[in-house]
């Protein structure tokens, strides 16, 4: 019994074990809080299914819902309570049993005494190894009273370790402030929180506050609560992930590989930037085209239109990616900015990346990405954790901005140039009555890349790459000045 006192224990909640280093401290009392509606109900019912599952007596006590409110919860996320105990208590002031009614004399101390022995004496009766106290705040109302609360929740603390059973005490934050009373006296302290943004699904993110012992996973943790229960995506820290070995470049197949010195290299991000139609997510494709033909996986993320769109405009352009789709190879998730939270975005790449081993990542387009972000700094804070990971997974990483205005003057959203290896300029500019388009290749830190500047077409045959624009001046800022022949650029001809 000594040997494993405190050691880890599965929480059931898929994510968590892996904030806490492996699990609940066994024998130990951990408090759960969080306001109404975060979740912890849940989270408690997955602690004992789990226990359940490896033959463990599990108790749910309950003093704030009912054990038919419980069991309609299981039944909604598919569960069976089946092994667990449900001790349901009501104090004896809300009982319709007249015996119990207490007409003369409403004793706060017979109340809270009657309470604690019942589940005392179940506890004692069942000699459960996992046990769930909902919720501490019925019993700090009947305490009325800090000192007495605090006495009282020491008393079953105690009584727990004697019986060597691990506790979650949920508690619902009811309180006028937080009371941080029970942090002192608690092994573990886990904060549950739902946030509303303006727009959008509710957002639910927890953090372990405390437990002794172990170097926790710190900072905030996005979950969800689904049909299955609870998910917790743990914030990615890259430098916990070890370094793999790079290769050879990845080719798209055209000219733009000059361009950039001869590819992309492995372990690098590339951010390509441009107004919105100039032909950004098309660059992208070639290069997950010429991937999927070499039989590398690819993940592809988009924000900002639907997978039908985005086959058909490949599609259009010779590049067919359906059969990709079929069997697997291409990863085509279209992401809900709205629904979807930062830290089940960067698991999912982490799923694509480690077991379905895809080694080129899109990211169409961060303008998308920035709406799914309250702030933009912290954009930038968790782009640069991603960008880092993907690197030293060896993955080759394309991500696209969209800047604000289509000619002229331009300004992107938010600065991500530092952050990426290489930076591709995509822009429109004017000459004879047509619009045209132009590339090039403005950072590269990784070997050398070609300085000029040059027309591209996208036809039904793909890219087309043109000669260098030495008879402009002022592409890159939107406003050209040509100063050559019209046999310089890109067929002439009107169509």
């Amino acid at each position: 019994m000594e040997t494993d006192d405190a050691a880890p224990i599965r929480s059931g909640v898929e994510g968590l074990d892996y904030v806490l280093r492996g699990g609940y401290a066994k024998f130990r009392s951990h408090l759960v809080e969080g306001r109404p509606g975060s979740g912890k109900t849940t989270l408690g019912l997955q602690f004992l299914i789990e226990g359940a599952a490896r033959g463990e007596r599990c108790l749910y006590i309950t003093l704030s819902e009912s054990k038919r409110e419980l069991l309609s919860v299981a039944q909604r996320h598919g569960w069976d309570l089946h092994g667990i105990e449900i001790l349901e208590l009501v104090p004896p002031e809300l009982s319709l049993d007249p015996s119990q009614l207490q007409t003369l004399v409403h004793s706060s101390e017979l109340e809270l005494g009657e309470t604690v022995q019942a589940a005392l004496a179940e506890i004692g009766r069942l000699k459960p190894d996992r046990v769930v106290f909902d919720s501490l705040s019925e019993i700090r109302l009947l305490s009325q009273g800090s000192l007495r609360y605090r006495r009282q929740v020491l008393a079953l603390k105690s009584f727990f370790l004697l019986n060597h059973a691990t506790v979650l005490l949920l508690d619902d934050l009811t309180a006028e402030h937080d009371d941080l009373n029970l942090h002192s006296i608690s092994h573990a302290v886990i904060r549950m929180e739902q946030l509303m943004p303006v727009y959008g699904g509710e957002r639910r993110r927890l953090r372990v506050i405390k437990m002794r012992g172990v170097q926790i996973r710190g900072g905030f943790h996005d979950f969800v609560i689904r049909p299955g229960g609870v998910t917790v995506f743990p914030r990615l820290v890259a430098a916990e992930h070890e370094n793999e070995e790079n290769g050879s470049p990845a080719l798209s197949g055209n000219r733009i590989d000059a361009l950039l010195g001869g590819g992309l290299d492995r372990g690098t991000s590339t951010l390509l930037m441009g107004p919105s139609g100039v032909g950004k997510s098309t660059v992208a494709c070639s290069y997950c085209h010429a991937a999927l033909e070499r039989g590398e996986r690819v993940l592809v993320l988009l924000f900002d239109e639907t997978k039908r769109i985005f086959l058909a405009r490949a599609a259009s352009i010779g590049m067919d990616l359906d059969r990709f789709l079929g069997n697997g190879m291409l990863v085509l998730e279209q992401i809900n900015p709205a629904e979807v939270s930062p830290g089940e975005l960067s698991t999912r790449i982490q799923i694509a990346v480690e077991k379905l081993d895809a080694r080129i990542v899109v990211i169409d387009s961060l303008t998308g990405y920035l709406n799914a972000m309250s702030e933009e700094q912290h954009l930038v804070l968790q782009m640069h954790e991603i960008l880092t990971y993907l690197n030293q997974k060896g993955v080759v990483t394309i991500l696209l901005l969209a800047s604000h205005g289509l000619i002229g003057q331009m300004a992107a959203p938010v600065d991500m140039t530092y952050l990426c290896d290489a930076i591709m300029l995509l822009r429109f500019f004017e000459n004879g009555g047509r619009i045209r388009r132009a590339i090039s290749v403005v950072k590269k830190r990784v070997g050398p890349h070609e300085d000029t500047i040059r027309e591209f077409g996208i036809g039904s045959d793909g890219i087309t790459v043109g000669e260098p624009l030495a008879r402009f001046r002022g592409i890159l800022t939107g406003v050209p000045f040509f100063e050559g022949q019209p046999s310089d650029l890109l067929d002439e001809k009107v169509p």
